[in-house]
């Protein structure tokens, strides 16, 4: 099949790759119905974080499963499902305490730029609709599989001097809440101290707020998918790099 690779900066390549397959009993394969670009990913393609060679990208995904491993028990052949970009087992003790993205058994999600993905940990991780959507949710759907889950968030977006600023403008006993991986940022301890301010970051527990958020895309409450401002083939997936690098568009989204 073809999918997403990345090879260095700014060197992405759609090119044909193996089938995935089911390595372990827990894991499932699912047909993409789409999929995605995501702003981490331009970390990478700006060479501002390394890849450490070939790298399959990809990690916001929902579509039809299509084969599941020996011991999954909680989704079938047939359903349409969305899945974290954190992929957990919803038994440990973080998981049940709401952050699936400390699972003791977490991995990330990677190769979803493509028509077909493995998951694993498939029971953990992914969440079945009752029956298969209509199209035009889909992207609405899809937008559920990354950071749109929080409780409430302060997002600082940039440099040191952002999150500074962040901080400056909370007051003492308050919280900051960040999300996306930090890049030159440090903190000084000692005047974090003295402001008593709270800070939590991470990766985004997602898996704890995706059945609501489905349930709201379902019902039409919430259309999360307008994000999407820029849809391309798979086979185009260089272009939509290119296009949020340069602020052409803010999110991608790819049929396959």
């Amino acid at each position: 099949m073809l999918a997403t690779v990345m090879y260095g900066p700014r060197d992405v390549r759609c090119e044909q790759v193996d089938d995935p397959k089911i390595l372990k009993p827990t894991d499932a394969i699912i047909k993409l119905s789409a999929t995605c670009i995501c702003g981490s990913d331009l970390w990478p393609y700006r060479g501002l974080q390394p890849t450490g060679g070939p790298a399959h990208m990809g990690h916001e995904y929902c579509g039809i499963v299509v084969e599941v491993g020996s011991e999954v028990r909680t989704v079938r052949p047939g359903q349409f499902v969305v899945g974290s970009f954190c992929l957990s087992d919803n038994t440990c003790p973080h998981c049940k305490f709401g952050f699936h993205s400390s699972c003791v058994q977490r991995e990330f999600m990677t190769g979803a730029q493509a028509p077909y993905a493995r998951v694993p940990l498939a029971d953990g991780t992914l969440v079945a609709t009752a029956e298969v959507p209509e199209t035009d949710l889909v992207r609405h759907l899809l937008a559920t599989s990354d950071v749109l889950g929080a409780d409430s968030v302060l997002e600082c977006v940039g440099t040191q001097e952002s999150m500074i600023q962040a901080i400056d403008s909370v007051r003492p006993g308050g919280s900051i809440g960040y999300v996306g991986v930090p890049h030159g940022v440090t903190f000084d301890g000692q005047a974090m101290f003295f402001a008593q301010r709270r800070m939590l970051g991470g990766p985004a527990p997602v898996r704890r707020f995706l059945p609501d958020l489905m349930d709201r895309v379902l019902k039409g409450r919430i259309k999360p998918g307008k994000v999407f401002d820029l849809t391309l083939p798979l086979a185009d997936v260089a272009e939509g790099y290119r296009a949020m690098d340069e602020r052409r568009a803010i999110k991608t989204m790819l049929t396959v």
